[in-house]
């Protein structure tokens, strides 16, 4: 194959070491006649270094760059997530959209450290990731060059890519027998492709990855409590422990009740409907007891206002619009109205369920002299009538102007 010319010199690739992006790495020094640079980042899924720097030296890399990334995965991205109790579309914690920020800001240092002309990654055309990448990366660094070699190369199947990878000894995994596309990290996974594409079909018994059915399941309840400091996670049954800890523990015990089992058709960002399936054990039992030490702490308005701004900045998140000055600053809104959720909360976890069962806080605003119908009541029952009255005066000025008004009719 003849080399284009192009003028990049030296690209990093964001690299996973599967069937795309092993590609990718012989493509681009076929057809741009450069150095490849490897990047990848440790998020929480796993990565073994050792198989990974073997197979990109093999396939032709010049290097591969590993970076621990868990800890500024937890503290600059999930936390922020966390306080906003951000879900994409009332459901999707968004793992891989928290994740693809990060990796993106380090795609950027890494070709900076490297005198790289260019980055490049293996999305596709037509889904979400290469506009988190993109987006980000041009934030960052808009004099960067990217380049997403499948939105231009002639491989337009799997199977041509596994060809390509045979034809030039790139060893890979993928066959057509294990159709399913799958990302994870600490947050979360996703899983899709396959028999997911029709979104009548139930979900095959492989389409599990770290959660099993509910069938399979234990059968024995198991309480946990989780405590809370200015929002962020810092207590698991009475143990203080770091954020990351907690998140890895957590995960731990939701997979062992198959607790975050997410079935979900989406609006991607390129506009179409995507059906995936989603496994965020952590990010759903600490999502659900944040909001339950909320509810305790904040008051009406601010709870209520807050809602109201959760599903826009999920939405910043999954459209890959982490940097922009409106993410920023909704970020700084979350983070001060956080003060008083400090607290515990105490949830049953037990066959995909995660039930709240019990929480408390020294900001508690709940009053049991107030709330009570028992002895003890100090709640001014006379009030009340006043409150209705006043509560209710638009609405009754309204109706005394319509019925004046039909009459003249």
């Amino acid at each position: 194959m003849a080399v284009r010319k192009k003028s990049v010199k030296r690209v990093v690739l964001a690299y996973s070491g599967g069937l795309d992006t092993s590609v990718i790495v012989r493509w681009l020094i076929e057809n741009y006649g450069c150095e490849v640079v490897c990047f990848s980042a440790d998020i929480g899924h796993g990565l073994d270094a050792k198989k990974l720097r073997e197979k990109a030296r093999n396939i032709g890399a010049k290097k591969l760059v590993i970076k621990d990334l868990r800890n500024e995965f937890v503290q600059d991205f999930i936390i922020p997530a966390l306080k906003a109790n951000a879900l994409y579309e009332g459901e999707y914690p968004m793992a891989t959209s928290l994740g693809r920020p990060l990796m993106a800001k380090w795609l950027v240092e890494v070709a900076h450290q490297e005198g790289a002309d260019a980055i490049a990654h293996g999305c596709t055309g037509k889904g979400n990731d290469q506009v988190r990448f993109e987006v980000a990366a041009r934030a960052l660094d808009p004099a960067l060059k990217i380049i997403a070699p499948l939105r231009e190369w002639e491989l337009k199947t799997r199977e041509e890519e596994i060809e390509y990878a045979r034809r030039h000894h790139i060893p890979v995994q993928a066959t057509k027998k294990s159709p399913y596309s799958i990302d994870s990290n600490l947050w979360g996974l996703s899983i899709e492709c396959g028999a997911l594409e029709d979104p009548w079909v139930e979900p095959p018994a492989d389409t599990y990855i770290d959660l099993k059915p509910i069938d399979e399941l234990n059968d024995t309840p198991e309480y946990v409590t989780i405590g809370f400091e200015k929002g962020v996670p810092v207590r698991l049954n009475g143990q203080k422990m770091k954020p990351l800890a907690i998140i890895e523990k957590v995960k731990s015990l939701g997979i062992k009740h198959g607790i975050g089992r997410i079935d979900l058709v989406e609006n991607r960002v390129v506009g179409i409907k995507s059906r995936e399936i989603y496994e965020a054990p952590a990010a759903t039992i600490l999502i659900h007891a944040h909001r339950h030490i909320e509810s305790l702490t904040l008051d009406r308005e601010t709870m209520h206002f807050k809602e109201m701004l959760a599903p826009r900045f999920a939405e910043l998140i999954y459209y890959g619009l982490w940097f922009s000055p409106l993410r920023v600053a909704m970020s700084a809104f979350f983070d001060r109205i956080q003060g008083r959720v400090t607290g515990e909360v105490r949830l049953k976890l037990y066959r995909g369920n995660c039930l709240i069962v019990g929480r408390r806080s020294p900001y508690s605003l709940y009053r049991m002299s107030l709330a009570t119908y028992d002895v003890g009541d100090k709640f001014d029952h006379s009030a009340a009538e006043g409150f209705i009255e006043l509560f209710g005066l638009p609405s009754r000025v309204i109706a005394a102007v319509d019925k004046l008004n039909r009459s003249k009719g």
